[in-house]
């Protein structure tokens, strides 16, 4: 991590600290995100219990035949809530499908917040009477988190404290494990994720089973970026870039093929990707822009905006 300067954060200082310790975090946090688009989160919301009970639940699933596990993709969907299938999503700009399977777990909406019409209800599975239970727990607790770092970047944009909260209150956010399988033969191009940058505001994502992961520099160098166990790598998403013109900096990375001589060994990877609600305004905050720097993107709210991304990854037509 230190090759990439990508800093490890305490939590804490923001949540409990004086109001040095909170300033300090907000202001590292914040010159983070212009410059890398990365940090590493301790002290977070989502405990070791909950990590470990998810993967050894998630590790179950993709265990199960083949057969078994496309019940739960349903056509219609759009990928946005079960199983899609390996190859299924590629890259913006690419036609080859990753070297991946996912399930997406979706938002609950738990009070009678009207935007439950929005969503799809979330695919139970039968055969594992845990699984379902171990992503809701893990999704509230990464959701928790996110609440509290999307309190930090506000105040980081001199904006008020809870600017987000009612924004992505019963938002579109996805909880997504993901299984890479075993490469079996020669992948050509393909690979297990080819550089993107991510859709939503930002993504948390959990210590990942292997190595694989990569952030590109802005010399266009590709930096190996590992999640340590008890830490959240948090990066900011194309949402959130947009947002702020491009002073916060939504970063290409990939997951990258092993070496041919661990081919054998699959992986696993759990980012949560966390989203506002569909009606919130994506337009360039006013005070990111000025005679000198004037707004880069066109007026949009977050619905459209992911419409518009889902159909350039292949998710829907």
């Amino acid at each position: 991590m230190d090759s990439l300067n990508i800093p490890s954060l305490n939590l804490t200082d923001f949540i409990s600290g004086n109001d040095v310790s909170k300033q300090t975090f907000v202001e590292q946090l914040g010159k983070a995100y212009e410059n890398v688009g990365f940090v590493a989160i301790k002290n977070h919301t989502l405990t070791n219990q909950l990590s470990e009970q998810l993967y050894h639940e998630v590790q179950n699933f993709f265990s199960l035949d083949d057969k078994i596990k496309c019940k739960y993709e349903l056509p219609g969907l759009f990928g946005q809530r079960g199983y899609t299938s390996f190859g299924k999503e590629h890259a913006k700009g690419r036609s080859e499908g990753d070297l991946k399977e996912f399930w997406h777990f979706g938002q609950y909406v738990d009070n009678n917040d009207l935007i439950n019409k929005e969503y799809p209800e979330n695919v139970i599975v039968s055969e594992l009477p845990e699984f379902n239970s171990a992503g809701k727990n893990a999704y509230k607790a990464l959701e928790e988190t996110g609440k509290i770092m999307l309190r930090a970047i506000a105040l980081y944009l001199e904006l008020d404290e809870t600017y987000f909260d009612d924004k992505i209150e019963n938002g579109n956010s996805i909880l997504r494990p993901i299984h890479y399988p075993p490469i079996t033969h020669e992948p050509k191009s393909a690979v297990r994720a080819a550089e993107h940058e991510d859709i939503n505001l930002i993504t948390l994502l959990m210590g990942a089973s292997s190595e694989g992961l990569e952030v590109q520099n802005k010399n266009g160098e590709w930096i190996k970026v590992t999640a340590l166990p008890d830490q959240l790598v948090v990066n900011v998403g194309d949402m959130l870039q947009r947002l702020t013109n491009n002073k916060l900096k939504s970063t290409t990375h990939r997951v990258v093929n092993p070496p041919k001589e661990k081919w054998n060994m699959p992986r696993f990877s759990i980012p949560f990707f966390l989203h506002p609600r569909s009606e919130m305004r994506l337009d360039c905050l006013i005070s990111c822009t000025g005679e000198n720097n004037p707004a880069q993107y066109h007026p949009i709210n977050a619905g459209e905006y992911l419409n518009q991304r889902l159909k350039e990854i292949g998710l829907k037509n």
